[in-house]
């Protein structure tokens, strides 16, 4: 019998681990941007707020259908949370390598695979600048409202050392607060944001969207498809689902042998 506290030790000595050698000057996805997810009793609420506005189960048959992968696949969900994708899509897949910075929401959700008898999800603490993927490369990887807890140049970082987990062909998708109305209504695009989020999380939810504009770093759409092109995905599909939120179905490209060498002064002009 692995008692608690063993395994709170050990979570603690794998995200020591990840983080030792790292450079100094690493932005710290562990300390929190917006809602706090490393305090116990905001992770216990998570999913109370959110099954108000989201069914955990149909958004995970939707990503699986848009992924086409078979049962043999093994895919990484990136701030997998309680556990809304994983859980699911354990039943669909060989392995799932579930990665969260949050403490408290990774114990629920191995609770939650515990009492589902499920033994093909691996938990892992760390997140788009530390999770080291120590297994052979993904077919997959899903991330669902998580990266926009970093800010833009940490975004591209994220998603380059997302690529580099990932099999040549393999997928990606991406579901996150994007912004894409026009700049000129900015003031009344963000209230609108602020009031449909309030109205669908009901009164216990209404500070979030709000700090969610204060402390986070949402971003605009054409930002979003420059990072994902640069950091090596080609965008198969862009759902801009309404001016606030984007999905995006990807394939990491595979580099051409017969590709041009770019010749001459390729420096930024200043």
């Amino acid at each position: 019998m692995t008692r608690r506290k063993d395994t709170d030790q050990g979570w603690a000595r794998d995200a020591s681990d990840q983080a030792a050698g790292g450079p100094t000057w690493r932005y710290d996805e562990m300390k929190h941007s917006g809602v706090d997810y490393s305090d116990v009793q905001v992770a216990r609420n998570y999913d109370a707020r959110h099954t108000q506005f989201r069914d955990f189960k149909r958004e995970t048959e939707q990503i699986v259908a848009m992924l086409g992968l078979d049962n043999s696949a093994t895919v990484i969900d990136m701030g997998c949370g309680t556990g809304a994708f994983a859980l699911h899509a354990a039943r669909r897949y060989r392995r799932i390598h579930a990665v969260d910075v949050s403490q408290p929401m990774l114990d629920l959700a191995r609770e939650k695979a515990k009492e589902a008898q499920l033994a093909n999800i691996e938990f892992h603490r760390g997140g788009f600048l530390t999770y080291e993927h120590r297994a052979e490369p993904a077919d997959a990887i899903v991330s669902t409202v998580a990266l926009h807890h970093l800010p833009d140049f940490w975004k591209q970082v994220g998603l380059y050392r997302l690529a580099q987990m990932l099999r040549p062909g393999g997928r990606f998708y991406l579901f996150d607060v994007v912004f894409s109305f026009e700049i000129e209504r900015y003031e009344a695009a963000i209230e609108a944001f602020i009031g449909t989020m309030s109205r669908s999380m009901g009164p216990a939810g209404q500070a979030e969207p709000k700090m969610h504009v204060l402390d986070e770093y949402s971003t605009y759409h054409w930002i979003m498809e420059g990072l994902l092109h640069r950091a090596g995905f080609q965008i198969d599909t862009a759902n801009y689902i309404n001016e606030f939120f984007a999905g995006y179905l990807c394939t990491k490209r595979v580099p051409s042998p017969t590709a041009a060498v770019p010749t001459g002064d390729t420096r930024p002009q200043r």
